[in-house]
C-alpha cells in the first residue's frame, strides 16, 4: 500500500499533525490504494514558503536550461507510464488504455513546454524617436497554487505546471484528494528527473482547509484552479480580493447538432465516444444530442445498437469501454440526476441503472423526449448520461445548443460547408468541432470556455503564457 506524503523543499514529509486519508478503488470498494497525508494550514504554509525561496534561482536560470528539466521529466514520466496509469485506474477509475493515454499525454505536454525555453516572450517595438530601443518581455508571477481536479489526474497538473514552471514561476501543487495517489507518483517523476528543491512542491487535503491557506499566503502570485462552479467562484473572489491573477476553468452542458446531411454513423460513433468515454466524466463530454427531425428515428437507432455493445466493468480489464465513477457520491448523484429526468417526462430509452455488485457503476443511460426546460438538458451531470433533443432547423438547434449557462464545448455534424459555417459563426462555445466529438483537444491548442464555463482566461499552448506571466515594457536610451 502507497504511503503518499507532501512534498515541500525538495522532501517527502508526513503531515504536521501526521494524520492520513484513505483512497479506495471505486471499483472494488473496500480495496485500500493508498494512504494520502492531510495537510494542516500550516503544512501549506511551508510549502508556498519553500516555493518562494526557490524562486529567484529558478527565475534566473535560462529558459534553455528550464527546458532541459522539462525535457528529462517527460522522459522519466514516460518510462514510469504503466505504474502511473495502473495507479490511476485503480485510484480513479478510468480504463488503464484511457489512463496510459494520459500519462503519454502529460509527457508530450512537458516536451513542448520544455521547447518553450528557446522561443521569443516578447516584441520589438519602433520607438517614436528613432533612436531608442523599445520592447517587451514577459516576466514570470512567482509562486503559482494549482488546485486540480480527479478526473485527469496527470494531464490537468501537467498542463498547468508545465507552462507556469518554463515561465520561469514555481508551484505548490493541490490535487483532487480522490487522486492524490496518482498526482504523488507524477510529482515523484518529476522530482527524480531533477526539478529543483522548492520548485514543484505538492500538499494534500480538503480545498477548505489546504486550498484556503494557500490563497491566504501573501507570498502567493496567482491560482489556476479546475474544478466546480461553485468553488470556482469562492476562489475568485478570495483571489481578487487580495489582487492576485487567477484562472478558472469549470463546467460545460456540450451540445452536438446532427443535420440531415450528416454520416449518421460517424455522428454515432462519435457521439458515444464523446459521452461514454471516462465514464462521462469530461467537462467536455457529449451531454445533449440535438437531432433533425428528419433523422431523429435513424439516428436513435444507430445509438441504440451501439450503446447496448458497451461494457462496463473494472478499468483494469481490457474488456471495459468505461470503468466505474469515481466515487460513490458521484454515483448517487448521477443516480439522482436520472430519476430527475424520469420525474419531469424525459422517456428513458436505455440504462438508468447501477448494474449489481459494489462498484460504483452506472449504465451507459439514452434519455429521448428531451425538452429545453428540463433539468436533464441545463445540469451538468459529469457521468454517462446523454439527452436526446429534436429540432427543425439549423438555427432552431444553435439555440437549443446556446441555452445554457454553460459555453466550452460544442460540435456540429454535417456535409454542409454553410451549415458548418454558420454553426461555428452562431455558437457560444470556447471549442468548436466540425465531424468531431466534443470531448479533448490538441494540447498545442488554446483550451477553455465561454460564460459559466471558464474565467476567460486559455490553457494550454503558447495561450497559457498569458496567465503565466506578465508583461514588462523596456525603453532603452544610449
Amino acid at each position: 500500500m502507497m504511503h503518499t506524503r507532501n512534498y515541500i523543499g525538495g522532501i517527502w514529509c508526513e503531515s504536521e499533525l501526521g494524520e492520513w486519508s484513505a483512497n479506495e478503488n471505486p471499483a472494488r470498494p473496500g480495496e485500500t490504494v493508498g494512504l494520502v497525508a492531510r495537510s494542516t494550514e500550516a503544512d501549506v504554509r511551508r510549502a508556498v514558503d519553500a516555493a518562494a525561496e526557490a524562486w529567484a534561482a529558478w527565475r534566473d536560470l535560462p529558459g534553455a536550461k528550464r527546458g532541459e528539466v522539462l525535457a528529462a521529466a517527460a522522459r522519466v514520466l514516460e518510462e514510469r507510464a504503466d505504474v502511473i496509469a495502473e495507479t490511476m485506474t485503480r485510484e480513479m477509475g478510468k480504463t488503464f488504455a484511457e489512463a496510459r493515454g494520459e500519462v503519454m499525454r502529460g509527457s508530450a505536454i512537458l516536451k513542448f513546454y520544455g521547447g518553450e525555453g528557446e522561443r521569443a516572450n516578447g516584441d520589438h517595438i519602433p520607438p517614436a524617436d528613432g533612436k531608442s530601443l523599445l520592447y517587451t518581455r514577459r516576466i514570470p508571477l512567482g509562486v503559482v497554487g494549482l488546485i486540480t481536479p480527479w478526473n485527469f489526474p496527470v494531464a490537468i497538473p501537467v498542463w498547468k505546471l508545465a507552462p507556469a514552471l518554463i515561465y520561469g514561476n514555481t508551484v505548490v501543487l493541490k490535487p483532487a484528494g480522490n487522486a492524490s495517489v496518482t498526482a504523488g507518483l507524477l510529482v515523484e517523476a518529476l522530482a527524480d528527473a531533477g526539478v529543483p528543491a522548492g520548485v514543484l512542491n505538492l500538499v494534500h487535503g480538503s480545498g477548505s482547509v489546504a486550498g484556503s491557506a494557500m490563497l491566504e499566503h501573501p507570498r502567493l502570485a496567482a491560482v489556476s484552479f479546475t474544478g466546480s462552479n461553485a468553488v470556482g467562484k469562492e476562489i475568485a473572489v478570495k483571489a481578487s480580493s487580495r489582487g492576485i491573477k487567477y484562472q478558472l476553468e469549470m463546467g460545460g452542458k456540450n451540445a452536438v447538432i446532427v443535420m440531415e446531411d450528416a454520416d449518421l454513423d460517424r455522428a454515432a460513433d462519435l457521439v458515444v465516444s464523446g459521452s461514454m468515454k471516462s465514464t462521462g466524466q469530461k467537462c467536455t463530454a457529449t451531454s445533449k444530442v440535438i437531432v433533425m427531425r428528419a433523422v431523429t428515428e435513424a439516428f436513435t437507432e444507430k445509438l441504440l445498437e451501439r450503446l447496448r455493445k458497451i461494457r462496463v466493468g473494472d478499468g483494469m480489464d481490457p474488456n471495459t469501454y468505461f470503468g466505474p465513477l469515481a466515487t460513490r457520491s458521484a454515483q448517487v448523484s448521477v443516480l439522482a440526476h436520472i430519476r430527475k429526468a424520469q420525474e419531469e417526462g424525459a422517456v428513458l430509452l436505455l440504462g438508468g441503472c447501477a448494474p449489481s455488485g459494489d462498484g460504483c457503476f452506472v449504465e451507459p443511460t439514452l434519455f429521448a423526449g428531451v425538452t429545453p426546460a428540463m433539468s436533464i438538458a441545463r445540469e451538468e451531470i459529469f457521468g454517462p448520461v446523454l439527452a436526446l433533443m429534436e429540432a427543425d432547423s439549423l438555427g432552431e438547434a444553435i439555440a437549443m445548443a446556446n441555452d445554457t449557462d454553460f459555453g466550452l464545448s460544442a460540435a456540429i455534424f454535417t456535409s454542409s460547408l454553410s451549415s458548418a459555417m454558420t454553426f461555428v459563426s452562431r455558437i457560444e462555445a470556447g471549442m468548436v468541432k466540425v465531424n468531431a466529438e466534443t470531448a479533448g483537444v490538441e494540447y498545442q491548442a488554446p483550451f477553455g470556455g465561454l460564460k459559466q464555463s471558464s474565467s476567460n482566461s486559455r490553457e494550454q499552448g503558447r495561450a497559457a503564457m498569458e496567465f503565466f506571466t506578465n508583461i514588462q515594457t523596456i525603453s532603452l536610451s544610449i
